[in-house]
């Protein structure tokens, strides 16, 4: 019988990317983790409402829409930590007085939600041009009531063995691998955040690879 102990590896649940999936963007893209997908797209910098003006920066603006449509506390969530990750890798004062403003389409859940809309939100910020400071990759991980971890687990790993005590999705910053961002839920204890976060930080590595070969295949294509 395998050890969970084993299950400490550094490899995420295969990844896929198509840019420039919408002609009506400024950048687009298509992420997917294992079954896990997102459509994000990009508009700006762009005229902004004079509620959100803002004379010394851009205002970023993200829209999030579940697979059902329906909007949920949980999709709110989702835009506000969407929205604080990308805000902290733009060089929003570039583009005073502007919106930049991020729409995205949920595909399909299974498992690692959140980490899949923030790549698929980097990729298309990356695509459409904006200056920015670092990349940001996220990455998810999970618990067991073993104290194991399990890097980005699929839904049905998520159900199967006693499920899981507690999740984490780590966002870190390509230029010092900083943490820019944590989503937990569940209980554990100091010690365990601490190896998930290590464990994370060193499975960004391959998003961060991963954009830098998308990015130069479409440079190949379409150059």
């Amino acid at each position: 019988m395998e050890d969970d102990s084993e299950h400490k590896f550094l490899e995420l649940r295969p990844m896929r990317c198509e840019l420039d999936v919408l002609s009506r963007s400024d950048g687009s893209a298509l992420f997917a983790q294992g079954e896990t997908a997102v459509l994000s797209s990009v508009h700006g910098p762009v005229e902004v409402k004079l509620q959100n003006l803002q004379y010394d920066k851009s205002s970023v603006e993200v829209y999030y829409k579940s697979k059902s449509g329906q909007q949920s506390v949980g999709d709110r969530f989702r835009e506000q930590y969407i929205r604080n990750t990308c805000e902290s890798a733009l060089l929003t004062a570039l583009y005073p007085r502007t919106a930049i403003s991020l729409q995205l389409q949920e595909m399909e859940d299974r498992a690692g939600l959140i980490a899949c809309a923030v790549n698929a939100s980097c990729l298309s910020l990356l695509h459409s041009g904006l200056e920015m400071r670092f990349l940001v990759a996220a990455v998810h991980c999970a618990l067991r009531p073993s104290g194991a971890l399990l890097l980005d687990p699929d839904a049905r790993t998520m159900a199967e063995e006693g499920g899981f005590v507690a999740t984490f999705t780590f966002a870190f910053e390509s230029v010092s691998r900083r943490t820019v961002a944590v989503h937990t839920e569940g209980h554990f204890t100091a010690e365990q955040f601490n190896e998930a976060q290590e464990l994370c930080a060193k499975a960004s590595e391959a998003i961060f690879d991963f954009y830098r070969k998308s990015l130069k295949k479409y440079m190949k294509v379409y150059c």
